[in-house]
């Protein structure tokens, strides 16, 4: 009879150590809301989106209603399943991208949407909180990107195309787990495919601007575990410096950098 795995805390240390800036400072703002609403309660009440208590001088609400959370349990699920996601979307993007964007567009657009039509077309007034509405705006990007690779899936005799993906987990999870909003993680979604579709693209400062501001802080050396937008030139943390001296590569071609280039 086959073993489970075993249980290795040391796997899960280091794969927390590897995680990128703007990742841990998201999920620890996760935990430290959740733990500022244990003896002062209002705080949930303070950040959740609550269409019949929203106005212009609630604005906050719009970026802190993902970051917060009913109970324990409600904050561990979202942050296992948002933790390689956002990692993922910040090693793509970089992290000055993703920490423009989660908090800011990424919880307006959502939540504005989600404000509209609860208040105006489904006439409702349903609070909601919870980082699973970012769960499904990064797994609505993705099902994007791999459809241009992978069109559809196959079950059975059906071919179902790649980009329902995040619709069928989100109507899963809407049947299967009890007190959830389908039209919050449908806002949440729909904000994903026009990310991934290029359609709001231009809530992303120019990469010369982005680089400039990198380069004049000089953020690649003065923040660890941060990640460069410029990709092609840096890789993921920037530049390594070569092992090998200058002067010892004798006649073989050398590259204009001083170091060696991780990434493509």
């Amino acid at each position: 009879m086959p073993s489970l795995p075993a249980f290795n805390p040391t796997r899960i240390r280091s794969y927390i150590f590897r995680l990128p800036l703007t990742t841990r400072l998201l999920l620890a703002a996760i935990v430290g809301l959740w733990a500022a609403a244990i003896p002062l309660p209002w705080v949930r009440d303070v950040a959740a989106l609550s269409p019949d208590k929203f106005d212009f001088t609630q604005m906050h609400r719009l970026n802190l209603f993902p970051l917060t959370h009913l109970n324990f349990l409600h904050m561990l699920f979202n942050m296992l399943a948002i933790a390689p996601l956002l990692e993922r979307f910040e090693a793509e993007f970089g992290t000055i991208v993703t920490l423009s964007l989660f908090t800011g567009p990424f919880g307006l657009l959502p939540g504005g949407l989600y404000l509209l039509l609860e208040k105006f077309v489904l006439r409702g007034n349903t609070t909601v909180m919870g980082a699973s509405v970012w769960v499904f705006l990064l797994l609505s990007s993705e099902a994007i990107k791999t459809q241009k690779t992978n069109p559809n899936f196959q079950v059975g005799p059906y071919k179902i195309p790649t980009w329902t993906t995040p619709l069928i987990l989100l109507l899963l999870t809407s049947i299967l787990v009890p007190g959830v909003s389908l039209v919050g993680h449908l806002c949440g979604a729909a904000v994903g495919f026009l990310w991934g579709l290029g359609y709001i693209k231009f809530l992303v400062p120019h990469e010369k601007i982005l680089r400039w501001i990198e380069n004049k802080l000089n953020l690649l050396g003065r923040l660890p575990h941060y990640v460069s937008v410029d990709q092609k030139t840096y890789g993921r943390y920037g530049v390594l410096p070569s092992a090998v001296p200058l002067g010892g590569l004798g006649g073989a071609p050398r590259s204009p950098e001083l170091g060696q280039r991780l990434g493509p």
